[in-house]
């Protein structure tokens, strides 16, 4: 009998040798004798059950890890990625947006927008340095220009492509032949809460996606906005993204920058947001790890060409990607739990919380009260 990996899987050789499920968003840890039989199953002529542990291989074929027929994908090759592994790429391909929504943090376009040929060089990059999730956001990333060139690029790509969208230009054309893994949709709220921020009319369309996007069997998450006019929809929110099969449902509460800082309303105190903190479900995008604080494995690409640590810090960029995707993943410093104002106070859920958000809270190393109000809730 022979064995092909399949082609929804493929080997990462992060900080552990790992093989990643792209179409179901799950990471498997190997030890070095399995990731090397799979090694083998992933060449083309597959792999025998000579030599290989025979419960390993059962568990492989009902996780949909082996085939037993040959596949046709192009592999990549494995190179040992960089510590911290750069996991989570977030590519703000345009600044350009068709909305101006009242608690956008980004302020005003300046019409950037990153070339196809950027844009290509980083994705070849993060293929390299064995990349999970590619996250293509704007702005709005269906403004670009040149968007169905990025998007006929993305096949060529074995790692996990997102789209985060607010929906409105979201063809059935363009949902057709849509080349990502998962869309993530931006929903504030129910009718009223939504349109408070986002404009009139605008709830009806992006629900009206999220459904479509679903029929057609793409994963889709939502990302949740927590504001002044959204408060007491959450609960109605709950029931109706659980009923129509939502993957992930994000929610967070925003930050002083950008358009807020004229909307003082939308401005919700800690001791208020930091309950409904507690609603959402699902992994997240961002996964952490243990000892650190978040974003050891997110970095963000601007659309002006400059990389950060996450959109949040573009006006302190690493540097341009002119310097290459992996030197700019090494400018920048993971930030360790030990050194949180949080940890040295001996808080109890500091591994679960992972000290919040680093840009919300007072100072870098400073306490996110949105997250210690979360926490305080659970006591």
């Amino acid at each position: 009998m022979r064995y092909y990996l399949s082609d929804r899987f493929i080997l990462k050789l992060l900080e552990t040798p790992t093989v990643y499920d792209i179409r179901n968003d799950e990471l498997y840890d190997l030890d070095d004798d399995a990731f090397e039989f799979l090694k083998k199953c992933a060449g083309n002529e597959g792999c025998g059950e000579e030599g290989a542990d025979k419960e390993f291989i059962g568990y492989c074929l009902s996780e949909g890890i082996l085939a037993k027929e040959p596949v046709n994908v192009k592999r990549p090759f494995i190179i040992k990625s960089p510590v911290p592994s750069l996991r989570y790429l977030e590519l703000q391909i345009t600044d350009k947006c068709n909305l101006k929504c009242r608690h956008c943090y980004i302020g005003k376009p300046l019409n950037n927008e990153l070339s196809v040929g950027e844009i290509k060089a980083l994705l070849n990059e993060f293929e390299e340095m064995q990349g999970l999730r590619l996250l293509i956001t704007g702005g709005e990333p269906l403004m670009h220009s040149r968007f169905e060139e990025i998007n006929s690029l993305l096949p060529e790509y074995n790692f996990r492509k997102i789209l985060f969208t607010n929906g409105l230009l979201l063809t059935d054309n363009l949902l057709e032949n849509l080349h990502a893994d998962e869309i993530q949709f931006s929903v504030d709220g129910m009718e009223h809460g939504h349109e408070a921020v986002r404009g009139k009319g605008t709830y009806e369309i992006v629900m009206r996606k999220v459904r479509e996007a679903i029929d057609k069997g793409i994963a889709v998450s939502i990302a949740t906005m927590i504001h002044g006019e959204d408060l007491g929809e959450f609960e109605e929110m709950d029931g109706l993204f659980r009923k129509i099969g939502i993957k992930d449902w994000t929610v967070d509460a925003p930050c002083v920058s950008g358009n807020l800082r004229d909307n003082p309303i939308f401005q919700v105190a800690p001791e208020v947001a930091g309950k409904y903190l507690n609603y959402g479900f699902g992994d997240g995008l961002h996964g952490g790890g243990e000892g650190f604080a978040c974003g050891l494995h997110l970095m963000s690409v601007l659309a002006n060409g400059y990389a950060a640590k996450c959109a949040f810090y573009s006006r302190t960029p690493a540097g341009n990607i002119e310097e290459g995707l992996s030197a700019l993943w090494g400018k920048i410093r993971p930030i360790r739990l030990n050194e949180l104002e949080c940890f040295s106070s001996s808080c109890q859920f500091i591994d679960a919380c992972r000290g919040g958000c680093r840009f919300r809270a007072e100072g870098i190393y400073g306490k996110d009260f949105y997250r210690c109000h979360a926490y305080d809730i659970i006591k």
